[in-house]
């Protein structure tokens, strides 16, 4: 399954630096080792607080806005945005993340309204021209050395930013625009908040949910009349897919899955993608998605096309094979159950006949594997890796404010210093009305505070994973292992940056980069050291065997050509979503499906209304999953492979030359001084079982 890696304001995210500055500066040096976060605020509380924060930015911008063009300076200009940026963050932050994670309704909703108006704001804050004048003349006063290398990629990025706003076009243009980023804004919010309240279930009889283990159909809440009640929640949902027998049932719930919210979101969908086209053309763009990848390593999207149309190719003869493998056990699957045949596999058939695949060939039955990943020893042993890796240590703080009681709060440290680095939330099980994937959300930048001294990073890890009860503990299947290992991958991101500026801190990096340093981390899930380390039956305790740690580790390629023939398909709906007009999405998700993977979309369903990625920040840019697995795959195979997965000197290479610099380099530098080189695609086009032509895709550098 696609990870969703950190969540971004969907649009209107592009604003000029935005922020109060704490009127006493003498009490920010006893902010750097705080965390400044607080979660017990009432929806009262929340509509108050967004008033004031947006009354005390824009008393900073009117500021800015109004000196005098010959009297603007480093102090009174760019180092007043910064300041202020990094207050700004914290207290948004503050006010907007509860829509995703708070159990009460009325906080989410004050929240979502609070993100609205904030979002609003940052609109009209992005849009001030005046302030875009006044860096511009700092930019013609300063000598070229005069700025240190960060101070000098800030000014320039907010130019960039203002440009890329509108501000350098005729006034009526920047007026269009900025009621589209307004409206693009609220679209977005509503898109994803209508996901996750999104409450549906569907009713089953123990016979409809053949082939699901006990402890599963244990979990369930029961109806009055005995039948089970099943959501289209993670953990209720890709079992199911993948172990239940009963083809009616897998029908059911997929169809109902690909359904969600399908009449408000299509329409949502259907305006977001026009009003992004619109404002592409106002700025000069011939199309979104021109203008979403300029700044990424991508550059444009032809680029992009050419991308995933090559590895593609490539990819077709495997994923056929894949699937003659496939049908072939549905044809027996048919003939034992006395099924019809029609020699077509299914959008419902897709992740049951992958988890046969590696059941039959490989011999990894995932009901077994799962006893060996309980979620206390997953998390004990994930936490050990990542700290004995990076050279940090984690601590769990007690009696601390959080969002809800299953919520656990870590202090992390450097181990050589002791030094406090920042704290991290570990939020990791469903409940009603809460973010419905895995993410990781940051919360506190990691900076330079005004004073010069540095604040603390505070990050949160958010996912579903199944919930211990007083029946059956918390299993991992192993692909939550890895999405566990990824978002963790994310959290240390946000965590060991130490970059100066609020707008560099953590993974701000390049959307087509951003990912790829915690899918580098997953590599760890599929080595035989660090799964014997976060493996343990759960009655026994015994260790994950030998002979089921191989039969794992070769089933790494099962699949892998559908797999991700399914991820080009997705990054592909996207691009042309964002490149060609008035595309109807779902008959050009079915179209994509049966040309690209061979297996249709299941009729009167709408995956792309289903699709959070399109309005949660990845708007033509989801391709950015597999173009930065090149360069995972490369910084693994290239240090960690032949160095030792565990070998701490080239963990903290990864931490100082990766992680710490956050976006304050561009990451094609942060590649060739880790690797010693330049960046190349051998070794993900190994992972994926093709053939290293190096000439055959174009450089993702």
């Amino acid at each position: 399954m696609a990870h969703s890696g950190i969540r971004s304001s969907a649009e209107g995210a592009e604003s000029v630096a935005v922020a109060f500055a704490d009127d006493k500066q003498g009490t920010q040096s006893c902010k750097a080792a705080v965390n400044r976060l607080r979660w017990d605020l009432t929806a009262e509380q929340i509509s108050a607080m967004t008033t004031e924060l947006m009354q005390k930015c824009k008393e900073v911008y009117d500021k800015v806005g109004s000196l005098d063009l010959n009297d603007v300076s480093y102090e009174n200009t760019l180092k007043v945005l910064a300041d202020m940026e990094v207050d700004y963050t914290v207290q948004r932050n503050t006010l907007d993340f509860p829509q995703h994670v708070s159990p009460h309704k009325d906080v989410r909703s004050a929240s979502t309204e609070a993100d609205k108006k904030l979002s609003e704001f940052d609109v009209e804050m992005s849009m001030r021209q005046d302030v875009y004048q006044r860096l511009e003349q700092l930019q013609e006063k300063l000598s070229a050395d005069s700025l240190k290398p960060e101070a000098k990629r800030y000014l320039e990025r907010l130019l960039k930013v203002g440009r890329r706003n509108g501000l350098h076009l005729p006034s009526e243009t920047q007026e269009q625009i900025k009621n589209i980023k307004k409206k693009l804004s609220n679209l977005c919010i509503d898109f994803n908040k209508n996901l996750n309240e999104d409450t549906t279930f569907l009713v089953f009889s123990k016979e409809d949910l053949g082939g699901l283990p006990e402890d599963f159909i244990n979990s369930l809440e029961r109806t009055e009349d005995g039948k089970l009640k099943v959501t289209l929640k993670y953990p209720h949902y890709f079992p199911l897919m993948k172990k239940c027998c009963v083809p009616e049932t897998r029908r059911k719930m997929e169809k109902a899955f690909n359904s969600r919210c399908k009449d408000a979101n299509s329409h949502i969908l259907e305006e977001i993608v026009k009003l992004r086209a619109e404002k592409a053309r106002l700025l000069g763009f011939s199309c979104h998605a021109d203008f979403a990848v300029e700044m990424n390593m991508a550059k444009t999207s032809k680029s992009v096309a050419t991308f995933l149309d090559e590895l593609s190719q490539k990819l077709k003869p495997l994923g056929e094979k894949e699937r003659e493998v496939m049908l072939d056990l549905k044809r027996k699957d048919c003939e034992k159950h006395g099924l019809e045949f029609n020699e077509q596999l299914q959008a419902y058939d897709m992740r049951y006949y992958m988890n046969q695949v590696e059941e039959t060939m490989y011999c990894v039955d995932q009901n077994v594997l799962k006893e060996y990943f309980p979620m206390e020893v997953v998390t004990s042993g994930l936490l050990d890796i990542y700290q004995e890796l990076l050279g940090l240590t984690f601590h769990p703080e007690k009696d601390s404010s959080v969002w809800h009681e299953d919520v656990v709060l870590y202090s992390v440290k450097d181990a050589a210093s002791r030094e406090l680095i920042g704290h991290f939330y570990l939020d990791l099980y469903p409940r009603e009305g809460k973010y419905g994937h895995a993410a990781c959300f940051g919360l506190q930048p990691g900076c330079l505070l005004p004073d010069g001294s540095r604040q603390i990073a505070v990050a949160a890890m958010v996912a579903n994973f199944t919930k211990m009860t007083s029946d059956a503990p918390s299993l991992l299947q192993h692909d939550e292992v890895e999405t566990y290992f990824h978002e963790f991958g994310h959290v240390m991101h946000q965590l060991c940056s130490q970059a100066e500026f609020a707008m560099f801190s953590g993974t701000h990096v390049e959307r087509d980069f951003v990912e790829a340093p915690s899918q580098m981390l997953e590599n760890w899930v599929w080595e035989r050291d660090p799964l014997q380390r976060m493996s343990k039956h759960y009655r026994s305790g015994c260790p994950l065997p030998e002979e089921l740690l191989d039969k794992l580790v070769s089933s790494r390629l099962a699949n892998t050509g559908l797999f991700n023939l399914r991820q080009i398909v997705l990054a592909t709906l996207d691009q042309v979503l964002h490149t060609c007009k008035n595309v109807d999405a779902a008959k050009e998700y079915a179209r994509l499906c049966q040309d690209v993977l061979g297996i249709p979309a299941s009729e009167g369903t709408n995956m792309p209304a289903t699709f959070g990625h399109l309005a949660g920040g990845y708007d033509a840019q989801y391709y950015g999953y597999l173009w930065s697995e090149v360069f995972s795959m490369d910084m693994f195979y290239t240090r960690f492979k032949p160095e030792g997965p565990m070998n701490s000197k080239v963990g903290l290479d990864y931490r100082h030359c990766i992680l710490k610099p956050g976006g304050s380099l561009d990451a094609s530098d942060m590649l060739k001084n880790f690797l010693s080189r330049e960046p190349n695609q051998e070794a993900f086009l190994k992972s994926k079982g093709l053939n290293a032509e190096l000439n055959s895709l174009p450089s993702a550098c």
